[in-house]
């Protein structure tokens, strides 16, 4: 091939948006040149390079839009500490197709069982199966709100947490929050009903949720929304945290050293 043709196969491979192959060009013509594949094996091999690339970068970036706080994934999370979890119901979660039919997904428990890594490991699932997702805690997405509100810009506030088909909402439950408060979490929940998933994490159990709000009213209206298309993780055991530190024997001891 002359470096004319190749410069032409390299600028028609860049229109046609093709990086990932244009890129490689010459390593991917120099291993035709040794294995000889067929006109159907060549051109699956640089259809499969550049659908891989594609696929790649585009997870990256739904993680980054994301802002996940960590990377925890669910091949990390020890199950077998954890026995209570329904390992069958995360592994279909982790599916996404839960967010075809906007249905929701709430997890139940204590502090440090585990529900921060499985929310960021089932939102960084549903980012790999095509889903945009968007992770926040219960805290910020407040604040935001109720700064919106004061700005006179809750509407536009509202569309973006709107905007995803998937919102994680991390630790709710864990401050009670004022009558106006809830009543913002509670029309942004409206505007996502059966529009949007949401995967919302929590320490207070559902009758506890009247306190957490405020307004019985609310919570009410609140896990009439939430819980109508759902599906439900308890969480019961110890803290993987605790674990930790009773295995570097930081726990356990009364002595004190002065």
């Amino acid at each position: 091939m002359t470096e004319i043709v190749r410069a032409g196969v390299e600028e028609r491979l860049m229109k046609l948006r093709l990086g990932a192959v244009a890129q490689r060009l010459d390593g991917i013509l120099s291993q035709a040149a040794r294995t000889e594949p067929t006109f159907l094996d060549f051109l699956d091999q640089i259809l499969t390079e550049e659908t891989e690339a594609k696929q790649k970068k585009r997870v990256a970036m739904g993680i980054q839009i994301a802002h996940f706080p960590a990377v925890k994934t669910l091949e990390e999370f020890d199950f077998k500490f954890q026995p209570s979890i329904d390992h069958k119901l995360v592994r279909e979660l982790a599916t996404g197709r839960f967010i075809a039919g906007a249905e929701n997904v709430l997890m139940f428990g204590p502090p440090g069982v585990g529900k921060t890594h499985l929310a960021i490991a089932l939102g960084r699932a549903a980012v790999e199966a095509g889903h945009s997702v968007l992770f926040v805690t219960a805290t910020s997405l407040l604040a935001a709100l109720s700064r919106a509100q004061v700005e006179g810009k809750l509407a536009d506030q509202i569309a973006f947490y709107a905007k995803p088909k998937l919102l994680v909402v991390d630790e709710l439950g864990y401050l009670p929050l004022e009558k106006q408060t809830a009543h913002l979490f509670f029309q942004l929940v409206s505007r996502r009903y059966e529009r949007g998933s949401m995967l919302i994490t929590t320490n207070q159990t559902i009758t506890q949720w009247g306190h957490v709000f405020g307004d019985e009213m609310i919570a009410s209206a609140v896990l009439d929304r939430v819980l109508h298309h759902s599906h439900v993780l308890v969480i019961q055991g110890d803290s993987f945290r605790l674990r930790q530190k009773k295995r570097a024997g930081l726990l356990g001891s009364n002595k004190t050293n002065h």
